[in-house]
């Protein structure tokens, strides 16, 4: 049962025209926060990521939790004019079409606003206004070419990222830029055109190594080739075959770890006395701790790790998080209906109010659940709801 009254975007509608990871990201984290998400999709068949296959599987149950879905068909003239009244309705449109699509469907910003002067505009795209900003992207295009692929592997390997973190990011950054825009609607009364990017949100997280670049006059080295900034920063090999990451970032980190490990030794040793002596040591250092580290099994590294409270971490695979038990305790989970019918255990957004997470209150929704409700704020009678799907101009299926 939904229950939105206390969550703090409750008395927002929003229209999203998404799909895939980027806009849907959007939408999610807007739903989350209690506003009403209408996630508008073509007649039929719906967003594409809801029959995908692969790696691909997922991309639906993850997110698209806690909205609406109408199904109306916006190449037909009817099917426009519809949407156009939607409008009126409406908080925040967020788009994340291919260039120009939106202009071509005659639902630009400034069509948009002439319906609605409030209403604020998102639209995520590849590029921002540039030479770029006709190029079809992907994550991925973006990573290699905005150097995160390059940061990522070897040297020639480049590498993107395990998860669709530019999507994900860039629509996130979409969230921020929609509730800046709506507070400053509480002042002005007008809504704005808000824009996020793939390869602006790469460039960001390139900062560091840009700043390393001009500051230096050297191009920072990807990071796996990277120079050594702390002594012990590394994977090691356990007893069962396992690996642990440990990483001894201060000279208290090195002092608790001797202590607890019992490197009595180490911790007398005038030579690893700072971090900048033990990393002149590494060469020697490092096999000598691999040596003493790979006795231990995986679980008793971490146990000796936990008490010496020094960084560390086994190295899960996703499938892992399922049964994580900080994430269990944490109520860090939420049960969502998958395709297939079963419940599954997915992360909430990682945000709370006052110590509370926020709650998954409906199921990603079948094609067209929601909408007779929108267009009865619309002033459709349920017989004109009727004739509009007859037409093929909507899909409608009953809440559930």
């Amino acid at each position: 049962m939904e229950n939105r009254a206390e969550l703090p975007l409750a008395d927002i509608v929003v229209l999203e025209l998404t799909h895939t990871v980027m806009g849907p990201t959007c939408g999610l984290v807007l739903a989350d926060l209690g506003a009403d998400v209408y996630k508008v999709e073509q007649t039929g068949s719906g967003d594409r990521t809801r029959d995908l296959k692969g790696f691909g599987t997922g991309l639906f149950t993850a997110f698209n939790r806690n909205k609406r879905s109408i199904s109306i068909d916006l190449k037909t003239e009817r099917g426009n004019m519809v949407f156009l009244k939607m409008l009126r309705h409406a908080d925040v449109l967020i788009e994340n079409f291919g260039p120009g699509t939106m202009a071509r469907l005659g639902l630009d910003y400034p069509t948009c606003r002439a319906r609605n002067e409030g209403l604020i505009y998102c639209s995520l795209k590849g590029f921002m206004p540039g030479p770029y900003e006709k190029r079809p992207a992907l994550d991925e295009v973006v990573q290699m070419l905005g150097g995160l692929a390059y940061m990522t592997g070897p040297i020639g390997r480049p590498l993107r990222a395990g998860a669709s973190v530019i999507d994900i990011l860039a629509g996130s950054y979409g969230v921020i830029g929609i509730l800046a825009a709506l507070h400053q609607r509480q002042f002005t009364g007008q809504g704005r055109l808000v824009q996020a990017s793939l390869f602006e949100s790469v460039a960001f997280l390139m900062g560091p190594h840009l700043a390393v670049a001009a500051m230096t006059g050297e191009p920072p080295p990807p990071m796996p080739e990277r120079g050594r900034t702390w002594s012990i920063y590394d994977l090691f090999d356990t007893a069962d075959g396992q690996q642990l990451f440990i990483g001894v970032t201060s000279d208290r980190h090195w002092q608790r770890m001797c202590n607890v490990f019992g490197f009595t030794d180490w911790a007398a040793d005038a030579r690893l006395a700072t971090n900048q002596l033990r990393v002149e040591a590494r060469p020697w250092l490092l096999p000598a701790l691999r040596r003493r580290l790979e006795a231990h099994t995986a679980g008793e590294l971490a146990r000796l790790a936990e008490t010496a409270e020094i960084p560390h971490a086994r190295i899960n695979r996703p499938e892992d998080l399922l049964d994580d038990p900080h994430l269990k305790h944490s109520a860090g989970l939420a049960d969502t209906l998958a395709p297939t019918g079963e419940m599954i255990p997915l992360p909430k957004i990682p945000l709370r109010f006052d110590r509370q997470p926020f709650e998954l209150r409906r199921q990603p929704p079948a094609i067209g659940e929601g909408a007779r409700d929108y267009f009865h704020r619309l002033g459709y009678s349920d017989e004109e709801i009727e004739h509009l799907r007859q037409a093929g101009i909507v899909d409608l299926f009953e809440e559930r």
